[in-house]
């Protein structure tokens, strides 16, 4: 039952992009086109997937040598390693992707979500199991806000909407709703 929360809350209660405001960057910039958005969910996820597994021992070892003050930094650069693996297997496996992700698939490196859940996954003192059911829970939601959020703006580009409107606006307005609806899921757990 622990794990059902863990899994519910993270992908819909605490939803990282629409509850915590982490990830906005690649939320807004990568949401355009539903492939692409997949695609970076994918992407995220596989990072996060194996960065909760190296960061579980990582942690276990700054601990054993009082060096938790490093974790940061020691976090960043196992976020940087593997985004570079995303980034050479991507390139290899679907140039098309690759190039769509463009400056967004480095900047897995520098996005906020991905080192908040290592952070969060160290404080909340998860197992590894449970570290790694919090990470790929945390990635779901997360690709599930890109995907909804680029549905919703390619159908949106199909209508006729006022100049004002248009780009930036309707893509926080549309955010902001989500937002709110993902709210609604809180009475759940």
């Amino acid at each position: 039952m622990e794990y059902f929360i863990i899994i519910i809350s993270s992908i819909f209660i605490n939803n990282i992009v629409l509850s915590q405001i982490l990830g906005i960057c690649p939320f807004f910039g990568v949401s355009s086109k539903v492939n692409t958005a997949a695609g970076m969910g994918a992407a995220v996820t596989f990072v996060m997937a194996i960065n909760s597994i190296v960061v579980y021992f990582l942690q276990k070892l700054l601990v054993a040598w009082n060096i938790e003050f490093m974790q940061t930094i020691v976090f960043i650069l196992v976020i940087a390693t593997l985004v570079q693996m995303v980034e050479i297997i991507l390139k290899k496996l679907s140039p098309s992707l690759y190039q769509a992700l463009g400056v967004f698939l480095p900047l897995i490196t520098t996005n906020c979500a991905v080192l908040g859940v290592a952070i969060t996954m160290t404080q909340k003192d998860y197992n590894l199991l449970e570290g790694f059911v919090y990470s790929v829970s945390i990635a779901i939601g997360f690709a599930l806000a890109l995907v909804l959020m680029a549905g919703i703006r390619e159908r949106l580009e199909l209508c006729d909407l006022p100049k004002g409107v248009k780009g930036v606006p309707v893509a926080l307005i549309i955010a902001a709703i989500l937002a709110m609806s993902f709210m609604g899921f809180s009475g759940l757990v």
